[in-house]
């Protein structure tokens, strides 16, 4: 492959072979014309006087529009042959001028001139004032960044593999770039994380020591830039010697703009004044705008130097740039905000008396006296395009209207509690100014609050027509927060939880004049100009701290500095070598990047530092070709000095590599421009394909961890892989100046670009291989297997103006390095992460591709009828609609549903599973689809929600379901906040229809502006979306506000002084963690000295000071504080927290989100299940508040008042709440809400898959309410305790609750009561499933660990059973209880944390059980040693369920007959259990599977078990004699009294057995009879009342038969339900194949009775139902009194 490679060591392709330039054939006499006009440009410059300013700092924004004017004269101007013409300005003898013959000459109006300078095509600096600073104007999509050569990709350092031809590529796409480096300005980035903050820059231009001119070539020869210089120490030049330094932009109605000059500066070239230099500054009057066809027939010259490409280049004409302006005006679409630009120095002149110009040592030097970093910064137009859209958005939300800026916050409303009966009244208290006491009255929670405050100002007006009703307002006392007047009283959140806490409900009556309206926004806050980033300095940023705008400017200082030293220092090595130090450092401030062409000429300074000088070389003069085609020369006057040529090439490099980096950093470029031709994307055929040459910036750490690295590239679209991800070369890594991995590796996914959707993303995602070596990996004490994923970062392949994206870019790739610091980085809290840069070269097409919305079809399709459909078809499509949602859909599924979409218009809800069975979302199908969505019925805000997830990339998809969740009110989008915040990362641009929705109801309401802070600030985080995130919250900031931002910053500044003495008071000893504590928080109090402040959990809650007294910490591993602050509303209760550090709360935050949904769900539907409900807030990685719910405990602190054991006592949690209940009616009320709150708890912890529960993270109220607390894990994923799976049951439903629900040890109708509300709390929550599904997916991308993927989502989908009938779910529901309520491993689990707390001090004493199923602990000093021991039999028992019981024989020391004890399989194992635990080192034998296929009571399993039980014995009593003889082996062995029983009844019942008896008959059974589907289902649910003839409780069971029936094939019974007169069921009894004809004929004969295992079962009632008298149709469920009627 052939390559050019340019002076500043940047490859480029071509296939045209290295050669000098060629030029334009020029006569003689058309370049004596063009002399003659460089003159008489002289003599006029000379007569013009420009007036400066005194310290004037010089504006980075000089770009001028007199830049687009282009004409090949320019070219013409640069090179010219020789000629023999008459005697010229070259050919006098400057030697023998004086100075006043040179100022005669020049004054004269004749001297060599015949017509009016041509203005030049591009106004770049004067050779010697080479650092001047102007915006560059706008770059042609596909071309190279100002100052980049080559025609590969843009803008390559290195060189690009497929760049095989000239100007075309492997993908046959054609370059129409010049080779050769733009005068343009560049722009540099320099931000901490943002890539959107710009610097304009120079071009690049060579700093040439000892007087030699710079890289900017001038447009005259050697002979003519003799003269320049010398006329430049003439008088005249002195007297006006102060030269324009800049260029000042004023808006014109031409399409050139008018230059004038800019104020002093003590940077003055020598050649300014004159400008004498062809494409330096253009003059201010007679600006001719050249015609564009001059410049169609300029041909396209190669050149091998950058300052000669500068010269050939073609330029674009003039008409095709956008107006430009400054001064916070806009630029180039841009919006030019107040910040500091970077200022690169340029020579400066002294003077004195007697004064001498001082030679340009190529180096420029700093202008003194004016800031270096100017205050003119552009954005890039993505970030502009989103400043002028939010402007646009303020201005819909002027701060004098009340509606769209309250100032207060508005208490929350949502579905009322109990409004009918008995309960809809409240005792409302309100304070009315002027009067002592509150105004107390009784009111219905269905009034209005208007209502309320008429009733209110009554007692102060006694004509309430003069009074103006809606200027008055209900406030919350305690609280800043007001009730909404529109709304009913009990619809409030406020008023439910004062009716669910029986508390008084207290207001004041205030007028909206004397509400506290501190967060309002002001006139002036409306007027001031969006701006992303003046407001997040206060924000804790989580990325690593890179280069400032001011150490960047003073790394170019000392380069240029020691460029300078290096010349004029005799030891040439050593400053060399500082040289090169200076372009380390620069390096590492451009995020480690080093590009070829500096390593190179790093080396060449290096060598020719070593080169002996040639003086005769110095006094070879060049001739004008020589300047022309040797790159080597930069028009200087001497021959070139190897030493000095290498510094230019370095200083180039340098320059080119600032030009790469503020290209990818987000600099100002306007694509598509005029004079460029677009092709829409659906007509390119070429395939998508892209080079990854690099990653710079790796760490060392890296390099000694890991051997080999690689890159996956995956295309995507709808989160889906448009194609199979590629991976790249496994490759080590290089070192230069720093570490590298080079791939420099083509990348061709076979796709055409023509079927790529709009919203296509490229992945790359880098791989480490371990080296396996190396033992100081973090994790060397880990297996290594696989690779590991060391980073990810994610493209859009067009851009937000629809162009596809090309040439060169830096992606930055974020990753965290906890355990390896950054040397002079200050860490803040947390992990700092690093970014990675990756160097991916795109092709550069000579032409913009666009993608184009597709024409929609303006006609209509009917919609079709479902009931046209064949039966099947519509059978298989109805099928499909019921789903609950998109999640499991086949590929025929897919197919037919889209297919039969138009049928579907009458169900809106099933949009998206139609939306994701779309066969593609390539061009050519989108306008079926935008058809489609135009027709499409409007759906509801929470089904619309799905169509944010990631399976729906498209934009107009996307902006239509914003469209439709635009009703939701306020409150109701507060609930899903989080889940809105997330669907962000799924938007493809920063403005979108997303963020737009949520910006402005964050402007019109405090609640939402407030979380939406704190959301956003706590997504700053994500490595891949921090970005976005940081815009964002800049946009925020920027509209909220200064009330409300101020109020943020307090919040801010009060989590970061918690933070810190949490982390201190986490870190002390335990003996001195109080004291630490109330030293870190006098610092907090003093805060509250200086500052009231809301709490960022409830912006309704305002602390004016710590009540540092009462403050304390939590004995658990995070160690968090109880921070007790006071109330600055002198009526409010004193306000409790908990602030946390060490733990992510974020996933509790989603727990008790869905937990307030479910409990909105259920109080929608009129079921009231008291849940307690609390605010957590995420404040920052790994630390939060939480919200403390007054007068709880945890079930341990309540058990343990027992003992240790007292999780296995039935009696405390209701004594506990007798404690503080005491009256009868009282305790009744705490009994009830038990009732409710458990089954609400049951319910939802379960569909969660809440677990790690134990008695330390639930929690009870002193009311009788229960919640759960810490939800660190859910979904499923359980907690370990070695191999044993602590949570085992399905959720926590223990003894001692039943004990509370029953109101004692036996069962009561209570129980059924609880049955009835979890199945019934189950079932309105399965009809939600689909929300759910899409609440948890939207959350995936959060980064929570338990919630990763789709995958994780299958527990929340298996637990809701979306595909069963709510009958089967309540039978399946009520299996769960029993389950639970059976459960040991929940008592023992209890057990297990009640010895953890004890840090296991001991076994418990003697009076305290070591077993569950014994009442104390043995030791074999009581009972004697076993002699032998061994499973003799094994028993079927009933209790409640038929199981085994096995029989061990045990022969003791001393005794002659062996004695029997019956224990159950758990038993067993339980005993096998806490051997573990006590003696966690020794090896214990291994314990028979749990695990069988089938049924697990079956007496074959019995069998093997008892051979398996006997050997685990015979194993344990072998072992250790510690083991053997511990208590508690001793314990599990000694007789109890059920033992003693057993033997007896056996005895018993061999001698006598007892006979069968009738029983008494009485109670009432609950029936639920149905039938479809030629099934007739009849769901036994409970019995109550049941009695028997002596007393006891009976084992009930039901039996059924359809009658008549003489061979009893239609029996059916149920399960037997042990030792209880109120059983319940819930099981289904199924008779299939009966039409509703045979139905009608037949009678349904039930008959209860109780089951004896030693005796005939009896008879406890009946019924006999015939069903011709049910509609069997409908659902009948009743109650149906027992008889003693006959029964089969």
């Amino acid at each position: 492959m052939a390559q050019i490679s340019s002076n500043n060591g940047v490859k480029q392709c071509s296939s045209s072979p290295l050669g000098p330039a060629k030029t334009k054939d020029v006569d003689r006499e058309e370049a004596l014309q063009m002399e003659a006009e460089a003159l008489a440009k002289l003599q006029k410059d000379n007569k013009r006087v420009v007036e400066n300013q005194p310290g004037f700092e010089i504006l980075s924004n000089t770009a001028q529009k007199s830049q687009e004017i282009h004409s090949k004269q320019d070219l013409d101007l640069m090179v010219f042959p020789e000629s023999d013409s008459p005697k010229r300005a070259v050919d006098i003898d400057i030697e023998k001028l004086t100075h006043a013959e040179l100022e005669k000459l020049l004054l004269d109006d004749n001297f060599e001139s015949s017509k009016a300078p041509t203005v030049p095509g591009t106004p770049v600096l004067s050779p010697s004032f080479s650092a001047q600073f102007y915006l560059r104007p706008t770059i042609q999509r596909g071309q190279w960044p100002p100052g980049f050569p080559g025609p590969c990709t843009l803008p390559s350092i290195y060189p690009s593999p497929y760049c095989k031809q000239a100007g075309a590529f492997q993908n046959g796409f054609s370059s129409s770039m010049s080779t050769f480096p733009s005068p343009e300005p560049i722009y540099l980035s320099f931000p901490r994380q943002s890539q959107y903050i710009s610097y304009p820059l120079t071009p690049s231009t060579s700093f040439n020591p000892q007087g030699s001119l710079p890289i900017y070539r001038p447009a005259v020869s050697p002979e003519m830039a003799k003269l320049f210089d010398k006329i430049a120490s003439t008088s005249e030049f002195l007297k006006n010697g102060k030269a324009r330094t800049d260029l000042e932009i004023n808006n014109t109605k031409t399409t050139v703009s008018n230059l004038q000059g800019s104020p002093k500066s003590d940077d003055i070239s020598k050649f300014d004044w004159l400008d004498l230099d062809p494409l330096s500054k253009p003059k201010v009057d007679n600006v001719e705008v050249l015609d564009h066809g001059e410049e169609k027939n300029t041909p396209v010259l190669t050149a091998e130097d950058p300052w000669d490409a500068v010269l050939l280049e073609k330029r674009p004409s003039t008409g095709c740039y956008p107006e430009k302006k400054v001064n916070g005006k806009p630029l180039l679409g841009s919006t030019v905000t107040r910040s500091h630009s970077l200022n690169i120095r340029s020579a400066q002149l002294t003077k004195a008396q007697g004064q001498v110009h001082q030679k340009d040592s190529g180096t420029s030097s700093l202008s003194s006296g004016s800031s270096l970093l100017q205050e003119d910064e552009i954005q890039n137009e993505e970030v502009a395009a989103f400043c002028k859209t939010v402007s646009k958005l303020r201005t819909n939300f002027p701060h004098t209207s009340r509606l769209t800026n309250p100032g207060y916050v508005l208490s929350p409303v949502m579905m009322q509690r109990n409004t009918s009966g008995e309960n809809s009244s409240v005792k409302v208290s309100i304070e009315i100014e002027g009067f002592q006491l509150p105004v107390t009255f009784t009111c219905d929670v269905s009034s209005t609050v208007e209502i309320i405050i008429m009733q209110a100002l009554c007692w102060v007006h006694d004509d309430l027509n003069q009074v103006d009703v809606g200027s008055y307002v209900l406030k919350v006392c305690g609280q800043e927060e007001v009730l909404q007047n529109n709304h009913c009283l009990g619809s409030h959140e406020y008023i439910q939880n004062s009716r669910k806490w029986d508390t008084e409900i207290k207001l004041q009556l205030l007028t909206f004049n004397a509400m506290c309206q501190d967060l309002a926004r002001t006139a002036e806050d409306d007027k001031t100009p969006t701006d992303l980033s003046k407001y997040l300095h206060h924000i804790e940023n989580p990325f690593k701290e890179f280069m400032t705008r001011h150490s960047i400017e003073e790394l170019l200082d000392t380069y240029h500095n020691q460029v300078e030293m290096a010349f004029q220092n005799e030891n040439q090595h050593r400053a060399v070598d500082q040289v090169i130090k200076a372009v380390r450092k620069i390096c590492s401030a451009l995020d480690g990047v080093e590009t070829i062409a500096i390593t190179e000429s790093v080396k060449k300074l290096k060598r020719a530092v070593n080169l002996p000088r040639s003086k005769s070389a110095e006094a070879t003069p060049l001739s004008r070709g020589d300047i022309i085609s040797k790159s080597s020369s930069r028009g200087s006057l001497t021959p070139e000095n190897p030493v000095q040529v290498s510094m230019d090439q370095l200083t180039s490099a340098i320059y080119d590599l600032l030009r790469l980096h503020s290209s990818s950093c987000g600099g100002p470029i306007d694509y598509g421009q005029n004079h460029r031709t677009t092709k829409e994307a659906w007509t390119t055929t070429e395939q998508l394909q892209f080079t990854i040459f690099a990653a710079h910036g790796i760490s060392s750490s890296w390099v000694a961890n890991y051997e080999k690295y690689y890159l996956i590239c995956s295309l995507t679209h709808n989160g889906k892989d448009l194609f199979k991800p590629i991976h790249s070369k496994k490759v080590g890594t290089y070192k230069n100046f720093f570490y590298l991995i080079k791939w420099d590796e083509l990348i061709i996914f076979p796709i055409q670009i023509s079927q790529l959707p709009l919203e296509s993303l490229l992945h790359l995602t880098l791989y480490g291989i371990l080296n396996q070596n190396s033992g100081s990996s973090p994790d060397s004490n880990k297996q290594r297997k696989g690779p590991e994923i060391l980073g990810k970062v994610s493209l859009p392949l067009f851009d937000f103006k629809r162009f596809l994206t090309c040439g060169t870019r830096l992606l930055y790739l974020w990753t965290s390095s906890p355990t390896h610091p950054i040397p002079g980085i200050t860490h803040k809290k947390g992990q700092v992460m690093e970014r990675i840069v990756l160097q991916v070269d795109f092709p550069s097409p000579s032409f913009d591709i666009i993608y184009t919305t597709p024409q929609v079809n303006g006609s209509i399709v009917q919609p079709q009828c479902l009931e046209t459909l064949e039966k099947d078809t519509k059978g298989k499509l109805l099928a499909i609609l019921s789903r609950d949602s998109s999640f499991g859909l086949s590929k025929e599924d897919k197919a037919f549903l889209w297919e039969k979409r138009y049928y579907c218009l009458t169900h809106p809800n099933c949009l998206p599973k139609i939306l994701a069975s779309a066969p593609n979302w390539k061009w050519a199908n989108l306008s079926k689809t935008y058809s489609l969505l135009q027709q499409w019925p409007p759906l509801p805000p929470l089904n619309a929600l799905e169509l944010l997830d990631s399976k729906f990339a498209d934009q107009e998809v996307r902006s239509l379901a914003v469209n439709w969740i635009e009703t939701i009110s306020d409150d109701e989008l507060a609930d899903f906040l989080p889940q809105f915040v997330q669907a962000l990362k799924y938007e493809i641009y920063l403005d979108n229809s997303l963020v737009r929705f949520l910006l402005s109801r964050a402007l019109g309401n405090i609640r939402i502006a407030h979380y939406l802070y704190w959301l956003l600030k706590d997504a700053l985080h994500d490595a891949q979306f921090g970005v976005r995130y940081e815009h964002i919250l800049g946009a925020f900031l920027s509209t909220g506000g200064r009330g409300l931002r101020e109020e943020l910053l307090k919040q801010t500044k009060l989590v970061q002084l918690l933070g810190g003495v949490a982390e201190k008071v986490r870190q002390a000893s335990g003996s001195s963690r109080q004291v630490v504590l109330q030293r870190s928080m006098e610092r907090v109090q003093s805060f509250f000295l200086q500052n009231k402040c809301r709490l960022p959990l409830n912006p309704s809650l305002v602390a004016k000071e710590l009540n540092v007294k009462t403050c304390s910490f939590f004995s658990s591993n995070a160690v968090p504080l109880k921070v007790t602050m006071v109330n600055a509303d002198p009526l409010g209760e004193e306000i409790n927290v908990m602030f946390k550090v060490g733990e992510d709360l974020r996933q509790d935050m989603l727990a008790l989100q869905m937990i307030k949904i479910m409990d909105k769900i259920w109080l929608k539907e009129g079921l009231d299940l008291r849940m307690v409900i609390f605010k957590c807030l995420s404040t920052g990685k790994d630390r939060g508040m939480v919200e403390l719910v007054p007068a709880s405990d945890t079930l341990r602190k309540i058990q343990v008042e027992y003992g240790v054991t007292g999780s296995f006592k039935d009696k405390p949690l209701a004594e506990w709440l007798r404690k503080y209940n005491p009256s009868e009616e009282e305790y009744e009320k705490a009994s009830e809400n038990f009732i409710y709150s458990c089954a609400g708890c049951c319910v939802a912890t379960y569909v969660l898959g809440i677990c790690d529960r134990h008695n330390d993270n639930i929690m009870l109220r002193s009311t009788g309410h229960m919640f759960h607390i810490d939800f660190g894990k859910f979904l499923g994923h359980a907690q370990m305790f070695g191999s044993f799976k602590r949570d085992r049951a399905p959720f926590v439903l223990t003894s001692d609750m039943a004990y509370v629900i029953n109101g004692g040890e036996k069962p009561t109708i209570r129980f059924q009561l609880f049955v009835d509300l979890c199945c019934q709390a189950y079932n309105l929550i399965r009809k939600q499933t689909n929300l759910f599904l899409n609440l948890l997916s939207l959350m995936i991308p959060s980064g929570l660990p338990e919630l990763t993927s789709i995958q994780d989502l299958k527990y929340v989908r298996d637990a809701l059973q979306p595909q069963t009938t709510d009958a089967e779910a309540t039978i399946f529901f009520t299996r769960l209880i029993e389950s639970s309520l059976g459960s040991i491993a929940t008592k023992f689990n209890f057990f297990i944390h009640n010895l953890a707390q004890l840090r296991f001090s001991g076994l418990p004493s003697n009076d305290e059980p070591i077993l569950s199923f014994s009442p104390k602990t043995y030791s074999f000093k009581q009972d004697g040693r076993i002699k032998e021991v061994s499973v003799f039999t094994y028993h079927k028992k009933y209790n409640p369920d038929k199981h085994y019981v096995y029989v061990v024989r045990i022969l003791r020391e001393g005794q002659i007959e062996p004695s029997f004890v019956f224990r159950t399989f758990d038993e067993f194992q339980e005993l096998h259990n806490k051997l573990s635990i006590l003696f966690p080192l020794w090896k214990l034998p291994g314990f028979p599977n749990r695990m069988v296929l089938g049924r697990t009571h079956i007496k074959d399993v019995a069998a093997k078990r008892k051979i398996e039980l006997n050997s685990y014995l015979q194993s344990l009593m072998t072992s250790s004699v510690d083991v053997a003889e511990c208590d508690l082996v001793c314990t599990f062995f000694h007789p109890l009294l059920r033992d003693e029983k057993a033997e007896g009844i056996a005895r018993s019942a061999d001698a006598n057995p007892l006979s069968p008896t009738s029983g008494q008959v009485g109670g009432a059974v609950k029936l639920s009879i149905s039938y479809r589907n030629g099934t007739l289902f009849i769901m036994v649910m409970h019995i109550k009342d049941l009695v028997t003839e002596d007393g006891t409780d009976p084992n009930p069971y039901v039996k059924t038969y359809l009658l008549p029936d003489t061979h009893k094939t239609s029996k059916r019974k149920t399960k037997i339900s042990r030792k209880t007169r109120n059983p319940t069921f819930n099981e289904m009894l199924v008779y299939s194949g009966y039409s509703k004809e045979t139905l009608r004929q037949r009678e349904l004969q039930l008959s209860v009775l109780s089951a004896e295992s030693l005796r005939e079962n009896f008879f406890l009632g009946g019924i006999t139902l015939p069903l011709k008298d049910f509609n069997l149709s409908n659902e009948t469920v009743k109650w149906y009194q027992l008889t003693a009627t006959l029964y089969l």
